[in-house]
């Protein structure tokens, strides 16, 4: 079995016929319930997510088939067993979700119904994880299940007391703090209205607007096709907020562009897989990770995408500024103009698309719920669209938004519902108490190496899982070490959303870079190899805003300036470095000092802002190239020099 084969999900069936409308018209009339329960009515959030899990299980095993070489488009006799079961099952809780809701947990014993109808929904949950989101996030969540069952009998500190089968199924299914927990109440609330908005604003033309802005304003530019997909992809993936789906839908295009133009298939890969996966780091939207973090830790919605703008930004000015400076040292040119369209003609075009932007940004800022938050966004995209006549969203093109909405959620459903799993059998156990003391064990109480560690532990959970399960499962099991250590709650959990994040596209299981690689014709590995090296200052930021909350815009003013402006001069340094071109090329040791130099402008220190300045002067002393670029001379042999 390969690497790869590992991951692999299920085939999303094409389906036709009438099976086709009946799953379009039930998966129409579930976004719609989601829409109506948390827009317009009040519902207990409990009774909501038992039904929308149990919606969205019946309709997951008729849309993705058990195996990727599954029928494509027609369910088999087990996959229809299935979704009736999950329906029957979601059927049987909301009958008895007033039962369940007042009855004691463990005190109260559970029925036989309770235990064939927990036991079925619980199996059910772990095949449509399997399904939507691959072997690699099951294998995880059953090994967690099978150390809840069979831990007691390990020796020493990673044993606990005996749990029954019937202590277990309680705790999992019959309880907010498993599988009806935080992760799944994200995806049937904020998630879910996200995605909605992002289709929305693909149906009616989004897409290729953001498309079309990069393309005319940084096209023509040195490396203009590498610089469009870092434009496109973080635009569309601040909406899509995952790092694969954005890859997928942008890289179809822009790879082969810049695979056309000479950029190897392994540098035009990483580039895009390093521009996706800032989409999920990129307000105001994110993904559903961070909705995730502000359900989780009770911050509100709108002080994480304030505090996360500046990191995000200095990211992708990073990642810019490499890209530009890789594209003058190899002697990649831009696009020529009569390829692109001109601004004016994108903006009139497509420019309304910028107002539900403002919407969105405007209802944040103001303190509306996130769930409110997309529905204004979704709102603001369908009443712009209807000012022309090739954008109007008609009652068809609606229906399926509502349609597209659901099943693009089936994947995020599956993911939440796993780490739900995990986190009933985390807290059942005692197992991240167990996990925080190890890590202080580890790092002799030494804050810096803590974080360390934890971006290490964050990102092998992460391995092969969506975002939002590794970040609960790097929250729940280092949140509280990295508390009881002086870091915020904010600062905290913001390093290991990045690291949760940087997870897609961290070697050896880097699945933004798999799904990069089909479309590449490339090693998945040497895409993700080169996608870090692109994305070098999201593995740094993380540790500069955790110390300096500067960046995260908390602190006095002076504080911010200082911390900001330094940041923003040590990026273009380090890319500088990284990359080995200024105004032409640097080699030698003073590239490494450059780099080194860099990264120290990053952390928000006195001293080491000393440091970089010195190490700035000593590769001034040591190479007379440099002083030469920097006081507008080029040496005779800069040449740019071909792509490898």
């Amino acid at each position: 079995m390969s690497l790869a084969s590992l991951f692999d999900t299920g085939n999303r069936r094409q389906l036709s016929g009438t099976l086709y409308w009946v799953i379009k018209i039930y998966a129409a009339l579930i976004a719609a319930a989601v829409i109506y329960t948390t827009t317009i009515t009040y519902v207990d959030l409990f009774s909501m997510t038992i039904v929308f899990l149990g919606a969205m299980l019946s309709i997951a095993f008729l849309f993705v088939g058990a195996a990727p070489h599954s029928h494509p488009s027609r369910p088999s006799l087990l996959d229809w067993g299935l979704s009736v079961v999950a329906f029957a099952c979601g059927i049987y809780f909301f009958l008895e979700v007033d039962r369940i809701a007042q009855r004691i947990a463990l005190f109260d014993p559970l029925t036989p119904a309770d235990q064939v109808f927990g036991t079925a929904l619980l199996l059910l949950t772990l095949e449509a994880t399997r399904r939507t989101v691959g072997f690699g996030l099951t294998a995880i969540v059953l090994i967690f299940l099978a150390y809840n069952l069979f831990g007691h009998l390990l020796p020493g500190i990673m044993g606990h007391g005996y749990i029954g089968y019937d202590h277990f199924l309680d705790i999992m299914m019959f309880t907010t703090d498993a599988v009806f927990g935080v992760p799944l109440r994200v995806a049937a609330t904020y998630a879910f209205l996200f995605v909605l908005f992002g289709t929305v604003l693909a149906k009616a033309g989004g897409a290729d607007f953001f498309f079309n802005l990069a393309a005319a304003v940084s096209g023509s530019r040195p490396g203009g096709p590498a610089k469009i997909a870092l434009v496109s992809s973080g635009l569309y993936g601040t909406i899509s907020g995952s790092p694969t789906s954005d890859v997928v839908t942008t890289g179809s295009v822009t790879i082969p562009m810049m695979k056309r133009l000479g950029y190897s298939a392994r540098l035009a890969g990483g580039i895009e897989v390093a521009a996706s996966t800032g989409g999920s780091l990129l307000p105001p939207v994110m993904g559903s990770a961070a909705f995730i973090m502000a359900e989780f830790t009770a911050i509100p919605y709108r002080d994480v995408a304030v505090a996360a703008a500046i990191p995000a930004l200095l990211y992708y000015l990073c990642l810019y500024l490499q890209v530009h400076f890789l594209s003058l040292r190899r002697g990649l040119a831009g696009l020529d103009r009569s390829e692109l369209p001109p601004l004016s003609a994108a903006m009139r075009d497509g420019g309304l698309f910028l107002v539900p932007l403002v919407v969105l940004v405007a209802a944040l800022l103001a303190g509306y719920s996130p769930t409110m938050v997309a529905a204004f966004g979704a709102l603001g995209v369908i009443a712009v669209a209807q000012l022309r006549k090739s954008t109007r969203l008609g009652p068809k093109r609606l229906f399926e938004c509502l349609a597209d909405t659901t099943l693009r959620t089936l994947p995020v459903v599956g993911a939440c519902a796993a780490a739900g799993l995990v986190i009933g059998g985390l807290s059942m156990t005692g197992l991240a108490g167990k996990f925080a003391d190890l890590v202080l064990l580890l790092s002799n109480d030494i804050p810096f190496l803590a974080l360390i560690i934890a971006a290490l532990l964050t990102i092998l959970l992460g391995m092969g899982m969506p975002t939002p399960s590794a970040y609960i499962l790097a929250a729940v099991m280092v949140g509280p070490t990295l508390q009881s250590l002086g870091f915020t709650v904010l600062g905290g959990n913001l390093f290991l959303l990045y690291f949760a994040c940087l997870s897609a596209l961290t070697p050896p299981v880097a699945v933004a870079a798999f799904a990069a690689a089909s479309i590449a014709d490339a090693n998945p590995l040497e895409i993700a190899v080169s996608a870090v090296r692109m994305a070098i200052t999201a593995f740094i930021v993380p540790f500069a805003f955790i110390y300096g909350p500067g960046l995260l815009l908390q602190g006095s003013a002076l504080a911010i300036a200082f911390n900001v402006v330094t940041a923003i001069v040590g990026v273009l340094v380090m890319a500088a470095g990284v990359e080995g071109w200024l105004r032409a090329r640097i080699d030698g040791l003073a590239r490494w000092l450059l780099l080194a130099a860099g990264v120290a402008l990053i952390f928000p220190f006195v001293q080491a802002f000393v440091a970089a300045v010195a190490l700035i002067a000593l590769a001034l002393v040591l190479s007379a190239d440099l002083r030469r670029q920097l006081t507008g001379g080029l040496r005779p042999s800069s040449r740019p020099q071909g792509l490898t």
